[in-house]
């Protein structure tokens, strides 16, 4: 059995300066970087995602067990097996990087939280704008909300 945690990779929509192309009189933002660019970085510099599920290893472990039992019972009842036999473990563990994140559980850390993160800076805001700090890895949210995890046999 194999654990793996990624992001489903989607484009992110860069700023006017850094995203912005016209052709024929239209002006588009188009994708520079995905999610999958950004998570690559992010793993690269901060283990985060790695830093999760070390931290959470013991939590994955008794829901992986729980699930395993719970579908143990369901078939000796003679309910049909599911599709996805780990599902509730894969949303359990989402939920718990959300909450990883969102409780800034990586501050203390080298280089953690950001400079932006304590300027509060957001790219969802325009460009120089400020606001209150924010946990770090949450600039626009579509990295965290675009983790996902997959239990393979």
């Amino acid at each position: 059995m194999k654990l793996v945690l990624g992001v489903i990779d989607q484009p992110y929509l860069e700023s006017k300066e850094n995203g912005t192309v016209t052709k024929r009189g239209t002006t588009a933002k188009i994708p520079t970087r995905t999610t999958g660019d950004v998570a690559e970085r992010l793993e690269a510099t901060y283990e985060i995602m790695g830093t999760f599920a070390a931290s959470r290893e013991q939590a994955i472990a008794d829901s992986l067990a729980d699930t395993m039992a719970g579908a143990l019972e369901n078939l000796l009842a003679g309910a049909p097996p599911s599709a996805n036999v780990f599902g509730t473990t894969e949303n359990f563990i989402q939920e718990e990087f959300h909450n990883f994140l969102d409780n800034r559980e990586m501050d203390g850390r080298a280089g953690i939280p950001t400079k932006a993160a304590l300027l509060g800076k957001s790219s969802r805001k325009k460009s120089g704008e400020r606001g209150e700090p924010r946990a770090s890895f949450e600039d626009t949210m579509l990295y965290r909300d675009s983790m996902v995890a997959e239990v393979r046999s």
